[in-house]
């Protein structure tokens, strides 16, 4: 079992940046990836990044590519989105994901909300 807890949403205007943190303890030596998701109010969740934990490959949704970045910290096992040059559009409640199994995301936080107000 893996555990999550994500930190870091909050109210911000367009333009602006926020930084979420994700939190892993568990089973965490046997993540083979981390990432985020999101979900807007009447939407479906939708993926957003994600990094392989030992590599540290990323992949990006390109709704966000040039303006997120994910990243790690292994002693930490923490992993982070950095958000910049927020948009309306990225209002939603944001999910950070494991997986042990290449990207068979199966563990998941609680969310933290993200309001980006133009």
């Amino acid at each position: 079992q893996v555990q999550l807890v994500e930190s870091g949403g909050g109210l911000v205007q367009a333009g602006g940046s926020l930084r979420l943190s994700c939190a892993a303890s568990g089973r965490t030596s046997s993540s083979s990836a981390m990432g985020w998701f999101r979900q807007a109010p009447g939407k479906e969740r939708e993926f957003v990044a994600r990094i392989s934990w030992r590599a540290g490959s990323t992949y990006y949704d390109d709704s966000v590519k040039g303006r997120f970045t994910i990243s790690k910290d292994n002693a930490k096992n923490t992993v982070y989105l950095q958000m910049n040059s927020l948009k309306p559009e990225d209002t939603a409640t944001y999910y950070c994901a494991a997986a042990l199994i290449g990207y068979q995301f199966n563990y998941w936080g609680q969310g933290t909300q993200v309001t980006v107000s133009s």
